[in-house]
């Protein structure tokens, strides 16, 4: 199954409230980042075990590894969760930024190292959201 097709799947699995912000979410950083490699995480481990919620990734850069592999991975991540959605923003080497530069102006959201979780969209600020999802994929690069 083709990787639009999985986000479709994953999207309409979700209830009603949530997918339809989900898909508001999903063509939010699809005109941000227009052309941005997709990718979807179904949340399994190779053995089949479910360790994490299914992701929608966008974009793409490297991750390096202190024992000198790495490998590719989005930048931008978008997920529901049993309380709310949680937009993914991976690559930024300060662990404090986005808490720092965006936490109070986002609304009502919690924000860690790379992770900005919210109940529904009308309790966070779009325009700060923007803003952090742009700073982070100019910051993923430049690492």
């Amino acid at each position: 199954m083709s990787v639009n097709n999985q986000i479709k799947e994953y999207i309409a699995g979700q209830p009603e409230a949530k997918r339809k912000e989900m898909q508001e979410l999903h063509q939010f950083v699809l005109n941000l980042l227009p052309g941005a490699k997709l990718w979807f995480l179904d949340g399994k481990d190779a053995s089949g075990k479910v360790v994490s919620n299914p992701n929608i990734g966008y974009g793409a850069y490297t991750i390096k590894y202190a024992d000198g592999s790495s490998r590719e991975f989005y930048q931008i991540g978008l997920s529901a969760n049993t309380t709310g959605i949680s937009v993914y923003v991976l690559g930024i080497k300060d662990k404090a930024y986005l808490s720092t530069e965006y936490g109070k102006r986002l609304g009502k959201a919690s924000v860690t190292g790379y992770c900005i979780k919210f109940k529904t969209m009308k309790d966070i600020h779009l325009e700060v959201l923007e803003a952090a999802i742009r700073d982070g994929v100019r910051l993923s690069v430049s690492n």
